[in-house]
């Protein structure tokens, strides 16, 4: 229907399956003049597609709104919380704890001090008047006294309780992910796609990272491929040499390196087609002795897919919209060897075919009478064209595992060749198809149409699986081509980012659906693994395993196979324990089918303690639920945190997973980065991600949180002695604005700047020393040790400061008539004495001084002081107990001034004392020396100030003794894995 005018009398009826997230099936009919047609996801226009080789188009529309699939795939990630947030929650109930302590403490002396108060007439507390009172301060009610004294202790004590820490957290959160995703240096200029931070929970997080669990294609390769070699009729083609390749030659010291090297810049690149071989280039196919072969299988190549040819207007020129990055490098390999496909139909394909006897192409039109199409269970495409002399063709392409198995016996000439040459190519790291086909007689293809036009036409969940029984049956008798071979690139920077974070103390496993040579040889390639490291192989390719498939008693090959994958894993845990360090690290390499039984509950302990112990994993032919099972299994029994990062819907499950999901926004869709937490454009900006901005931001929040900590005690603290002081009459010693004001305006901003600029080292340094990243991963900046030693401090700075106080003014004449001082000043001097002490203290945990910092810091105070003069200045019934009494009280007294002084040097004392023990008893920076000595980097002036520097302030001295008495192990593991 190409006219407004068809569509007059158009009626139909649709019927499909109910709304749902699954984006790659659809189940449907169209009735139209009784008759039904077949509705597949190639008739659904999801929303968000690219409308392509058309103006327009009329359609129905079946769903709308959040019944939609992308909407209902485009769900928020899983609600995930750092350690550090979690461990600041237990922070906060043990501060509930002593809140309700102190406040029980205060209640019960309170009780008896009120019951004594009146005995035989005498008043001993006669200002309270105990003899004419309320309920509060009655000597006969003295238990209803105590009730009530303990309420108002915990509002006066409730200042020990940070609220306000989780709205700072919050802020600063934010600020550093906009910093991450405003970073120039993990902007990828090609795509036009920044680093972008999806979420905020858990930026610290990623400075704590232990394991990280990767995909392989699409995220350490670029998932662009290109045809390199094939296999047609026994004979290989393809002079092209792979990365892989080239870093099997760098081990072995060939000098096929610089050959190749040479050769690669010599030759224009197409993108999808590395191929060179003049024996079939140019047409010279036909000089070949199998050139019927070849014949076939280029026409193979050049019908058999679903991809859609696009031609540029101005030159002519086509190009191809595929599904998969494979598709469009067959398309492109077809073209390039002389079988362009330039033109696709619902029902045909066209063809620009070389004519070997003419030398000139010719245009040659297919039926395409159906499509039967990829899945993860199928592992192979097929379609069934008729060509222009009416012969009936199923051409076909798929896994070499599924593929063989199809071959009839007078097919199989080429078989042993091929696979041969499978092998080799999967040694130097490629992906193959084997290519077959075969011609089908009119009766047997109708009978078979039929049945698979039912089964499509049926609207019933299990169609899929119907069209698929159906499929099988033709997809027989198969005669064999080839086989292609295609290289899906490593991204730019993999071997050396892989190599920092090992040097970080990192681990890297990798999980992919590549057969195990392919994964064997990547990993080589992307230095996951080295040269003298042990391979641990654990596979269910061996002889017995396959003699065990082939048995009837399924029951009792699984349990073999299972005792098969147990007793080598036992075999690999003896080697573990037994292995000497100079013998060299070992690397684990397990395939699907054994890690399904690795999986089960009895067994999966003993697969992650020997998996633990080697320096690399690599997990071959896994599916996406195994993705997802192995990084349960690491998060949940190592309690160390894990990373997950992929490119494909195949690695949602392990994104979600995983305490941080990490999706690259490559070529296989978006699925990945909407279940992200966040979002890189390549694999090698996971290097500044972690080794920068999660060093930083967990030295941050950590010392923010402690921070906050330490101001709340040492300023709840003084309340609370001042309580004890006073007989807990429940009489507050600051201004009722002081109290609210404390954490809002005059130390707030400071520990937010804290949080959002503070760096120990720059960015340089963190990529240059990345061992440094350490510290998350042992959590020492957050440790208990830290954070109660920052809370003693915060109780010894709260007692310095009302005891000197106390002390020092309480029996001082402090104006010219000889009076002492009263509450307010009292309260305002102590108040005064707080400000000063947290605030310098945040100025000696500053590692890192930009303008902003001096701002918050010394403006903190100078507002105090502005707004004591405003306040002040207010009417008496407004300011109360602060009336004037800077003005007239405090700022003419000398002894204010001095008071304030001597209680600033006292609190930071306990402070210094601390920072000398940790200086003198573990000297960071000669244990780091040493540890770096090896690597020739101690005399490197850069790295020894760098050093000095983190060493000579005291806060930065987070390596404690925990610290220490690790390294020795750590130093071990990393040099290991190096």
């Amino acid at each position: 229907m190409h006219e407004d005018s068809n569509f007059q009398n158009f009626k139909a009826i649709i019927r499909c399956e109910d709304p749902n997230a699954n984006l790659y099936t659809f189940v449907g009919s169209l009735e139209l003049e009784e008759q039904q047609y077949p509705l597949t996801p190639q008739q659904l226009l999801l929303r968000d597609s690219k409308l392509r080789n058309t103006d327009c188009i009329y359609g129905a529309v079946i769903f709308t709104g959040r019944d939609t699939k992308v909407f209902q795939n485009s769900t928020g990630p899983p609600s995930k919380r750092s350690k550090v947030e979690r461990r600041m929650d237990k922070i906060i109930y043990f501060l509930f704890g002593i809140l309700v302590l102190m406040s029980f403490i205060g209640s019960i002396f309170f009780g008896i001090a009120t019951r004594e108060d009146l005995q035989d007439g005498k008043m001993k507390r006669w200002y309270l008047r105990p003899d004419d009172t309320t309920a509060y301060y009655d000597p006969k009610r003295a238990a209803v006294a105590a009730v009530l004294h303990f309420l108002t202790a915990l509002m006066l004590y409730g200042y020990l309780i940070p609220i306000s820490l989780y709205v700072s957290i919050e802020i600063v959160k934010i600020l550093q992910s906009i910093f991450i995703n405003q970073d120039l240096h993990m902007y990828y200029e090609e795509t036009d796609k920044p680093a972008r931070a999806r979420t905020s929970n858990l930026n610290e997080e990623l400075g704590q990272v232990d394991t990280i669990l990767s995909d392989k294609t699409g995220t350490l390769t670029c998932n662009s491929m290109e045809f390199i070699k094939c296999s047609i009729a026994g004979t290989s083609y393809g002079r092209g040499v792979t990365e892989v390749e080239r870093a099997m030659a760098r081990r072995k010291g060939s000098p096929l390196e610089e050959e190749v090297t040479e050769e690669q810049e010599d030759k224009a690149s197409i993108k999808g087609f590395n191929f060179e071989d003049e024996r079939i280039m140019n047409g010279s196919w036909d000089n070949e002795p199998h050139a019927d072969v070849i014949q076939k299988f280029l026409r193979l190549l050049a019908t058999c897919h679903t991809a859609l040819p696009e031609v540029d207007e101005e030159n002519g020129k086509i190009s191809y919209e595929a599904e998969s990055p494979d598709e469009a490098a067959f398309v492109i390999a077809a073209r390039e060897l002389g079988f362009e496909f330039y033109e696709r139909t619902q029902t045909s394909i066209s063809v620009h075919e070389l004519d070997p006897v003419t030398g000139t192409k010719v245009e040659r039109s297919y039926s395409l009478l159906n499509v039967l199409e990829f899945s993860s269970s199928r592992k192979r495409m097929s379609v069934i064209v008729r060509s222009e002399e009416g012969t009936l063709l199923l051409l076909s392409k798929g896994a070499d595992s599924v593929m063989f198995e199809r071959l009839a016996e007078n097919g199989r000439e080429f078989e042993e060749q091929t696979k041969e040459h499978i092998n080799e190519y999967a040694d130097a790291g490629l992906r193959t198809l084997i290519l077959a086909y075969r011609e089908l007689d009119e009766k047997e293809y109708i009978q078979f149409n039929e049945e698979f036009t039912e089964a499509k036409n049926s609207v019933s969940a299990d169609r899929e699986e119907l069209a698929e029984e159906i499929a099988e049956k033709i997809e027989k008798n198969l005669i064999l081509l080839g086989a292609t071979a295609v290289e899906d690139k490593l991204q730019n920077g993999v071997p050396e980012c892989i190599d920092k974070l090992a040097q970080a103390g990192i681990k890297l496993w990798v999980l992919t659906g590549d057969k195990m040579e392919t994964a064997i040889n990547i990993g080589f390639a992307c230095s996951l693994l080295r040269q003298g490291m042990r391979q641990v192989i654990i596979s269910s390719e061996t002889p017995e395993s396959k003699t065990l498939e082939k048995s009837e008693d399924k029951s009792a090959a699984a349990a073999a196979l299972k005792a098969s994958v147990l007793h080598q894993l036992i075999r690999g845990k003896e080697l573990l324990d037994s292995s000497n360090e100079s013998l060299g690290p070992l690397a684990l390499i397990i395939d699907g089918k054994s890690l399904t039984y690795a999986l089960e509950d009895d067994v999966k302990d003993l697969f992650l303690e020997l998996a633990i112990g080697c320096a690399s994993v690599i997990c071959c032919r896994s599916s996406p639920k195994q993705k997802a099972l192995v990084t349960r299994l690491v998060k949940t029994k190592t309690s160390s945190t894990t990373l997950a990062i992929g490119d494909g819907a195949n690695d949602v499950g392990m994104l979600q997973e995983a305490d941080i999901g990490v999706g690259i926004s490559g070529v296989e869709g978006m699925q990945a980065v909407m279940s992200s937490d966040i979002a890189i454009a390549q694999f090698r900006f996971l290097e500044r991600l972690l080794l920068v901005h999660g060093h930083w931001c967990y030295r941050r929040i950590s010392s923010m949180i402690c921070y906050f900590f330490y101001k709340n005690i040492a300023f709840g603290f003084t309340l609370f002695f001042f309580e004890a002081y006073a007989s807990f009459s429940g009489q507050p010693v600051y201004n009722d604005w002081f109290l609210s004001l404390y954490n809002v305006f005059f130390t707030s901003l400071p520990v937010i700047a804290l949080g959002v600029f503070d760096q120990d080292v720059s960015a340089r340094f963190c990529l240059k020393f990345p061992l440094l990243y350490q510290e998350g991963v042992q959590n020492i900046l957050f440790s208990w040790t830290r954070i109660l030693g920052w809370a003693l401090n915060g109780v010894a700075n709260a007692a310095i400061i009302f005891f000197f106080c106390i002390h020092a003014m309480k029996q001082q004449a402090f104006r010219k008539g000889g009076e002492v001082i009263g509450l307010e000043i009292l309260g305002t001097t102590m108040y005064t004495c707080v400000v000063w002490v947290v605030n310098c203290q945040m100025a000696l945990s500053v590692t890192y001084f930009t303008y902003i910092q001096h701002l918050f810091i010394w403006g903190g105070i100078t507002f105090w002081y502005i707004f004591l003069l405003a306040y002040g200045a207010m009417d008496p019934y407004i300011s109360t107990t602060a009336y004037k009494v800077f003005i007239e009280a405090c700022a003419p007294a000398p002894s204010f001034w001095l008071i304030t002084l001597l209680v600033l040097m006292s609190s930071l004392l306990p402070y210094f004392t601390y920072s000398a023990i940790q200086m003198r008893f573990f000297p960071l920076h000669h244990q780091m020396i040493q540890w770096f000595r090896s690597d020739g980097q101690t005399d490197d002036p850069e790295f020894c100030q760098m050093v000095r520097q983190r060493s000579l302030r005291p806060t930065t001295v987070g390596y404690t003794a925990r610290f220490e008495a690790s390294s020795r192990d750590l130093k071990a593991k990393i040099e290991d894995s190096l």
